[in-house]
């Protein structure tokens, strides 16, 4: 039986793969940079929220409150005359990177975890490289890019823009497999 334990190494080894492979995809690949556009007037739009002093989270505008305001004629009036926009503010100021690579890479630590788990259950210590790699490479796959295609079905992601996280995300689950397919326990 392989434990969990036992697959730290790989599940280590994968992390930092995936984190190497996607700061070089987002720094210096170029296909990302136009996930996000400009709005119009820019200037004149910062300048006229910045009035309301929006604190930090997530918002959607036209917000209706209840299920049963969805259906209120002035709440209908407001949506149809529009904009309608999910928007999520951040703290104004410089982007401070360190907390949110740290997260990521917890984030590629549990993805490692959970293929880990998954391919332990399933495979014996000295398991072939190719089965090793089906079932971690599968489950980082589910890890990194099956919850990008619910922002775009409820929250209109691009699809362009989910597609290219999505091809992100094999990326990754082939290095995950990779890792573990090499460094699986013998027997």
């Amino acid at each position: 039986m392989v434990t969990l334990a036992s697959l730290w190494l790989p599940i280590l080894v994968a992390a930092v793969l995936v984190f190497a492979a996607s700061s070089l995809m987002h720094m210096v690949l170029a296909y990302h940079r136009t996930d996000y556009r400009r709005v119009p007037s820019e200037d004149a739009v910062m300048d006229s929220l910045r009035s309301f002093d929006i604190p930090p989270g997530d918002y959607l505008i036209p917000c209706p409150g209840s299920p049963a305001a969805s259906r209120d004629a002035a709440f209908v009036a407001k949506r149809t005359k529009g904009p309608v926009l999910f928007a999520t503010v951040l703290p104004s100021g410089d982007i401070v990177m360190g907390g949110r690579l740290a997260a990521w890479f917890a984030f590629c630590v549990v993805v490692g975890v959970f293929a880990g788990y998954i391919a332990s259950a399933a495979l014996p210590p000295g398991a072939p490289y190719l089965q090793v790699f089906r079932f971690t490479s599968v489950v980082a796959f589910v890890g990194y890019a099956l919850a990008l295609w619910e922002l775009a079905i409820w929250y209109n992601r691009s699809v362009v823009t989910t597609l290219k996280s999505s091809f992100d995300a094999f990326v990754y689950a082939l290095l995950t497999g990779g890792a573990f397919g090499w460094l699986w326990p013998g027997t």
